[in-house]
């Protein structure tokens, strides 16, 4: 998994689409405004159903979209770049975000220079990133019950507030330790800037093989982040007089979680989603604009 340039001339054009967050005023504003530049150009944006409607447009149905559109531009914040992750899994469409949300390191895009953005890709000028997935299995009495990718991370927390899990972590099957803790979090490096960065996470460039395991305020002086690598596989089981279990994917789907339940995560070896990056904007410019990270003091800059 890698950066490599891509994209083709105009004479080659795209097929684009839009996805937008139609809950978001400001996104449906931002849609409206990219569909009138379209239009202007001679160029339109094939939109879904749930789109549609809401941009009072014409639409195609979930299958037409898939098989058509090349180039979908994501329109609000992470949240709904999350969501057309999973919308686009199997297509192999390339995501281009406009974030009108908060922090925005997957939505990349900036509304003001929306317009630019597109000409570029319009013209071959961009990079494609592929983003590794994970792929998570849920067994129960020692069958699959749910198979599953995630973008960011799966989750495994409680339910119940002032409750405390007790994990069994094992690594490629081979037991670790049993961790005290509110949950654990399993993320790629894509996820290492979203919630394992809240709970002490390093950041991992999203190009990296690599997987990050982050206890949830581990009732222990001794447990820390810890890097997996790309071949490894972590398995998460609540032992007993563990309740109230969730497995949260991406932090927008949910899955009931009993003791005894066994959470294999390990990267996908078959799965990743393509996004669009600009070549002036990289990873190590958004961690300085969205973290601050490496700000120095007036007077302490170096070339």
């Amino acid at each position: 998994m890698g950066q490599f340039a891509g994209g083709g001339k105009r004479q080659g054009m795209k097929k684009l689409g839009m996805i937008v967050n139609a809950h978001k005023p400001g996104a449906v504003a931002m849609a409206r405004r990219l569909l009138q530049w379209g239009r202007d150009r001679g160029l339109s944006f094939l939109l879904p159903h749930p789109e549609a409607s809401v941009l009072t447009a014409a639409g195609l149905s979930d299958e037409e979209w898939l098989g058509t559109v090349e180039v979908a531009i994501v329109v609000g914040g992470d949240g709904t770049f999350l969501r057309a992750a999973r919308y686009v899994l199997d297509a192999g469409t390339l995501l281009y975000g406009i974030n009108l949300g908060h922090l925005g390191f997957l939505s990349s895009g900036k509304p003001d220079s929306a317009e630019e953005d597109l000409e570029n890709i319009l013209n071959g000028r961009y990079n494609v990133l592929e983003r590794r997935l994970l792929h998570c299995v849920l067994y129960r009495n020692g069958a699959p019950l749910h198979t599953l990718y995630a973008l960011n991370d799966f989750v495994l927390s409680k339910n119940a507030i002032a409750r405390l899990l007790h994990i069994e972590v094992r690594f490629n099957d081979r037991f670790f330790g049993i961790l005290p803790a509110d949950g654990v979090i399993v993320s790629s490096p894509t996820g290492s800037t979203a919630y394992a960065l809240s709970a002490g996470g390093p950041i991992i460039p999203p190009h990296l093989d690599s997987m990050l395991l982050a206890p949830l305020c581990a009732h222990t002086l001794y447990s820390r982040p810890l890097m997996a690598a790309a071949a490894d596989r972590i398995s998460l089981i609540p032992r007993d007089g563990s309740r109230d279990i969730t497995l949260t994917q991406d932090g927008q789907l949910c899955y009931e979680v009993l003791p005894g339940d066994r959470v294999d995560v390990e990267p996908a070896q078959d799965k990743c989603v393509r996004t669009i990056t600009m070549p002036e904007r990289t990873f190590l410019d958004l961690v300085q604009e969205k973290l601050g990270w490496g700000q120095s003091r007036p007077g302490t800059e170096r070339e």
